[in-house]
């Protein structure tokens, strides 16, 4: 079983192949009481102790659980607590379990199993966890929860053995105020059941490990009518039946209306954004689909829902089984955006079903993920589409590799060393887009997308329900072309596969060690127009310098309009923004002249655009450029959202001008309160602060 160094629990020691969890929302002290019993077994002779990972957890009792209605307590400690680690919770065992060495692979014996049972509580500060009040959701009534432990974030919400390359089983009864819908990373088996002992003693409903419910009362404002009484409460059960690691646990609960988007899938959203968000994805079936086709592999999770969250919400979407969550940032209108969602339909695969065994590997869940969801979108357009959304992510790649000091940074490896580091702070678009890159050069040297495919589903079939690490991917992709040489491989392609460099791959920081070809015909206009904006600009650069050349430029008038770009898709705008970026990098004062700047605003209604992929690429431009006019959309798209995405590049460009710095580091102070924790960490690291 792989290291995980991201961990403190004993799991080469013991596994947890269950969890049932009871959770009881405390929206006044913006907190969760609950409970869950772990059903473990062990890997080994003599294992007297259960270690779990926690941070931030009260732990307030752990017993060992010998049938339903028998208990008995047990000693447990919690240790010193690391700054990223959290704190291990030591629980001692009566008596050590044993897994007999002779049989590892058959049934477990009983002297192999135990159920142990802890109640626990979180804290305000959970980094999993972001409670709303009800002025932050688009409604304004009603309060709003919402979780997020990728990476390390469960043990903010659950002592659990805090690694991917655990998976287990679980259940749920979760106990929320009425009117709330609460939804979890599971098939939603029964709700409605009105809960607790206030409401005439329940026992069916109630929570039998979390019965403290005097002081769970919503907050009521006065201009919700609705909650007349606080302490009505309704329960939800749910199943999760297929295998997960910890990190893919979530939960929600807000006032929650959902529309019907075919026979395996519905959008759930706030009453006030529930039909905007049915329209924009009403093509979640054919992505549902195409991804089954390329996988070969069935779509396991029962059902793929979607879950508008409030704009806080800090990742364009987290692939959560059953339930993704998504940015209300697509919300855009035109379904333009929707590309995201056949990102997170492709993790149903490359993620969930295949999981990285430790954050190490993270561009196992991300880099195939890429290559699964740029094949679903081009399947369901043309060829041409995916070269451009190809060249894109290389484009993409490059700038993030240049920005994090290229070489330099560990962390534009592949494979990362996390030894005493916390893997938030490795997150970047690298594992995604040069994960994509890798794969894609493989496909390459294999004689291209027909051959290929078939690795990607056998690989998928090889590692279902299971973890994987690079090694193991790259033992795969060689077994399965040593195997299938003389069907797949000629000569040629056969020395290429014992010419790759895979500790240059895997293990060498800065840009890959070989440039992949693209068809550039459909990116090849925005290209143009960028190079063309990048010679005006020039040109007006030599204004600042007494010569004819510079009155010549300076009488100029921009050879612009807003035909330019008419009939242009978002990706389009973007390639052309970011390619331009790139141009611009390259000069002395790596930036837009001003008057520039200004004048594309104009010209393409840049400063006017609704569409974020769009404004906040130009809107970086803007500020490098000083053009302060940038500053108020810049300002209202920070204050009004919590996607690390936007937030972040916005937050970096206005702290690295000496005229905006400070509006940067008010800004956020203002608002740092209403982001998610790990978006609030993440973008203090980028101002400099603690």
């Amino acid at each position: 079983m792989a290291h995980d160094p991201t961990t403190q629990s004993n799991y080469q020691d013991i596994k947890v192949n269950h969890l049932s969890f009871e959770f009881d929302v405390d929206f006044k002290s913006k907190i969760v009481e609950g409970y869950v019993e772990l059903q473990a077994q062990a890997l080994k002779e003599a294992v007297s102790e259960l270690v779990l990972d926690t941070r931030d957890l009260t732990i307030l009792s752990a017993s060992l659980i010998s049938s339903p209605t028998e208990s008995s307590p047990l000693r447990f400690e919690l240790g010193t607590k690391d700054p990223i680690l959290g704190s291990p919770l030591k629980i001692l065992l009566p008596s050590p379990l044993s897994l007999p060495a002779s049989s590892p692979s058959a049934a477990p014996p009983p002297s192999a199993l135990a159920s142990v049972g802890i109640r626990f509580r979180t804290s305000p500060n959970s980094s999993a966890l972001q409670f709303m009040n009800p002025e932050q959701t688009k409604g304004g009534l009603y309060p709003f929860l919402f979780s997020q432990c990728e990476t390390i974030h469960a043990r903010s919400l659950v002592p659990c053995q805090d690694t991917p390359v655990i998976k287990s089983t679980y259940d749920a009864l979760v106990r929320v105020p009425r009117p709330l819908q609460a939804l979890m990373s599971a098939l939603l088996v029964e709700e409605g059941k009105r809960g607790g002992h206030h409401d005439g003693g329940a026992t069916d409903a109630s929570l039998p490990h979390v019965d403290d419910l005097d002081s769970k009362l919503l907050p009521s404002p006065s201009s919700s009518p609705t909650i007349t009484d606080p302490s009505k409460v309704v329960i939800y059960r749910f199943r999760q039946p297929v295998p997960i690691p910890i990190y893919l646990l979530a939960l929600a609960a807000g006032r929650l209306e959902s529309r019907e988007l075919g026979s395996r899938s519905c959008v759930w959203a706030e009453p006030e954004t529930v039909e905007a968000a049915a329209f924009e994805f009403a093509e979640t079936a054919k992505f549902l689909e195409a991804g089954e086709k390329l996988a070969n592999t069935p779509y396991v999770w029962g059902r793929y829902d979607l879950l508008v969250m409030p704009p806080s919400f800090p990742y364009g979407g987290m692939e959560n089984p059953c339930v993704t969550f998504v940015t209300p940032t697509l919300l855009v209108g035109d379904r333009s955006l929707t590309n995201v969602i056949a990102h997170e339909i492709s993790h149903s695969w490359t993620g969930n079903l295949v999981t990285n065994a430790t954050w190490e590997h993270f561009w196992l869940n991300e880099g195939w993920t890429r290559l699964l969801e740029t094949k679903i979108l081009g399947a369901l357009s043309n060829p041409a589409t995916l070269q451009f959304l190809w060249v894109r992510s290389a484009m993409t790649m490059k700038a993030e590799i240049d920005r994090l000091g290229g070489a330099s940074n560990p962390f534009t490896q592949l494979e990362w060393d996390l030894q005493g580091k916390d893997p938030d702070d490795a997150f970047s678009s690298v594992p995604y887009e040069k994960g994509l890159y890798f794969l894609l050069y493989l496909q390459g040297l294999v004689g291209g997308a027909e051959v290929f495919d078939r690795f990607v589903q056998h690989y998928i079939a090889t590692f279902k329900f299971a973890t994987v690490t690079s090694d193991q991917f790259k033992d795969c992709f060689l077994e399965f072309f040593a195997k299938n040489r003389a069907e797949l491989l000629d000569e040629d392609k056969k020395a290429k596969l014992e010419s790759i460099d895979w500790q240059a791959w895997l293990r060498k920081p800065g840009m890959p060690p070989a440039v992949n070809v693209y068809d550039e015909s459909l990116v090849r206009q925005c290209f143009d127009l960028a190079q063309k904006w990048f010679e005006y600009a020039q040109a007006v650069d030599l204004s600042s310098s007494p010569s004819p050349a510079a009155a010549s430029a300076e009488a100029q008038t921009p050879p612009f309009s807003p035909a330019d770009v008419t009939g242009w898709t978002t990706e389009q705008m973007v390639a052309f923004l970011e390619k331009l970026a790139d141009l611009m990098g390259g000069t002395t004062k790596n930036a837009l002249p001003l008057r520039v700047a200004a004048e594309m605003a104009e010209v393409y209604g840049l400063f006017q655009s609704k569409n974020p992929e769009i404004s906040v690429p130009f809107l970086k431009l803007a500020i490098a450029a000083g053009d302060l006019s940038a500053m108020p959309p810049t300002e209202a798209l920070v204050r009004a959202q919590g996607r690390m995405k936007y937030i972040r590049p916005l937050y970096r460009a206005m702290f690295n001008q000496p005229s905006t710095k400070n509006d940067a580091l008010r800004i956020f102070q203002e608002v740092r309160h209403t982001y998610h924790p790990i978006a609030e960490k993440m973008v203090a690291q980028d101002l400099g602060l603690n």
